[in-house]
């Protein structure tokens, strides 16, 4: 069992549901990163995503795209993000880390030698946002013979029948992006989530993470109620970009934010027909 599927067994065993927060690697500089990951650990995460930065980064909206750029104009490339996995790997042993990112760079390594470093760096899952699962054979297989877990996403758009698809090439858990749009876009309804959240169940029996449009600890404990991990992005890079200019203050503001969604996420209403799930 991975480390991933691990921590979600042992979540489910406890009826708990999970945090994962997203960050940046490189932002607001390298230095910080890894003190942030091993924060927000401390204040509640179960797993960590972690975003490679990239160039041109599609699903992303105004406030990780700034991310992305101050990471780059700090010199931070994919061998660096994984530098920085080991780093954290080196002081935590437990915490799952899924790296979030594009293809090009992952291609310009070659599949092979991505998987293999980035298993030897201490990662534990990869989203690769412009990979669709139809053309990831080898890419999977790649993955997966080193020990990662392949994290595909689900749109609402995503038809039952694609459904099948992305579960059969996906490990880990599945991620549902619950918003037509960008990160940081729009307005969550609840209850489309929880109604396409039952319609994925039908087609998996991997948990269902659910990201975007997760802004506060009203919404993190309303996606609680009906998902497996609550997923929260643009709002903590948000914290990050106000407190740039002062690590300190950047850690408690995170630190402090994550335990808010920690203690919403755990006081969440799950239905009792979920807790066995």
């Amino acid at each position: 069992m991975s480390r991933l599927s691990g921590r979600f067994a042992d979540l489910r065993r406890r009826g708990r549901r999970g945090l994962v927060p997203f960050i940046t690697a490189g932002d607001p500089s390298p230095s910080v990163t890894v003190p942030l990951m091993r924060r927000m650990v401390e204040c509640g995460a179960d797993v960590i995503e972690l975003g490679v930065p990239f160039s041109d980064p599609m699903a992303e909206g105004p406030t990780i795209q700034k991310a992305c750029e101050r990471a780059l104009a700090h010199g931070v490339r994919l061998h660096d993000v994984l530098d920085m996995v080991r780093e954290f790997r080196s002081v935590d042993a437990d915490t799952p880390v899924v790296l979030m990112g594009y293809l090009n760079p992952i291609e310009v390594m070659g599949y092979e030698r991505f998987a293999q470093a980035a298993a030897q760096a201490g990662a534990d899952g990869v989203i690769t946002v412009d990979m669709p699962p139809e053309e990831a054979d080898d890419y999977v297989a790649a993955l997966r013979g080193h020990g990662l877990d392949p994290v595909f996403l689900v749109s609402p758009t995503t038809t039952e029948a694609r459904m099948e698809r992305i579960s059969a090439s996906s490990g880990g858990f599945l991620y549902y992006v619950s918003l037509r749009g960008v990160t940081g876009a729009g307005h969550l309804d609840i209850g489309e989530v929880g109604r396409k959240v039952a319609v994925i169940r039908r087609h998996t029996g991997l948990p269902v993470g659910v990201g975007f449009g997760i802004s506060d600890a009203v919404s993190a404990a309303n996606v609680a109620g009906v998902a497996d991990a609550v997923i929260v992005g643009s709002a903590i890079v948000k914290r990050v970009a106000a407190e740039h200019a002062d690590a300190d203050a950047l850690l408690d503001d995170v630190g402090a934010f994550v335990s808010e969604l920690r203690r919403a996420v755990d006081s969440a209403d799950v239905p009792r027909a979920m807790e066995n799930v």
